[in-house]
């Protein structure tokens, strides 16, 4: 599988690499990518192949110890997240030009939000790259603490639990263990569909956006629509 992707987005690669640390080194990379603004993570396909190798004895550790810390790893990171978003609210995303803070990310968070609400951080989990930001932005928008950690718990024992457990279940079917390689390169792939229908979806508002004439997302054409949305963040 490293012939399709960086070393550092390949979950199999990542688990041998990290042998003994496997359960720890990718709690940590689940926390990055939750609460540390780098998005381009195996965050999906991580938990599923950690609760695979369980299942199939390459990592020995309890399954429940692994969904634990998993869980744990996904919530400090969106509480990390949050905090990052209460101290520098979206600053940090000026230059459309950036190779990962890039200002289209906000805005799809706030959509995302706009749509759905506090549930949003449960739906997010779901969804790379958003699943990153949701929680700066639900921190810029001053988010109520108690309401916050709330709906992200729930979405972490949703995801960092739910994933795994699906890996695991999975990793029994013999089918499955016979074609490892194959099954973690098919869970990659739809773990990037979200990405790649964000994409599609960006770009037909842009060209709709450059038909109108002033070639803007015009998303959020007033701070107040902006304020609409912090507002909807804390219903």
């Amino acid at each position: 599988m490293a012939m399709l992707m960086p070393n550092w987005m390949d979950p199999e690669f990542l688990l041998h690499w990290l042998g003994d640390w496997a359960l720890w080194g990718s709690a940590v990379v689940i926390f990055i990518e939750c609460g540390l603004l780098f998005p381009i993570l195996p965050g999906d396909s991580l938990l599923f192949a950690v609760g695979l190798f369980i299942a199939i004895g390459t990592i020995d550790i309890p399954l429940w110890v692994a969904c634990v810390v998993l869980t744990v790893a996904a919530f400090l990171g969106n509480v990390s997240g949050y905090y990052i978003g209460r101290a520098l609210g979206t600053t940090l995303f000026k230059n459309p030009d950036a190779k990962i803070l890039k200002p289209k990310y906000i805005d799809q968070t706030h959509a995302f939000f706009d749509k759905y609400g506090p549930r949003a951080l449960v739906l997010a989990r779901f969804v790379p790259i958003v699943r990153t930001f949701i929680t700066l932005v639900a921190g810029a928008g001053r988010m109520d603490p108690k309401k916050f950690f709330l709906w992200t718990g729930v979405g972490a024992v949703l995801w960092g639990t739910g994933v795994t457990l699906l890996g695991h279940a999975l990793g029994r079917i013999k089918f499955i263990h016979d074609h490892l390689e194959s099954a973690l390169i098919l869970l990659v792939i739809i773990s990037v569909i979200p990405m790649l229908v964000e994409y599609v979806l960006a770009r037909r508002r842009a060209r709709a956006n450059d038909a109108d004439g002033d070639g803007r997302d015009d998303r959020y054409d007033t701070e107040a629509e902006r304020t609409a949305v912090m507002e909807k963040i804390n219903e």
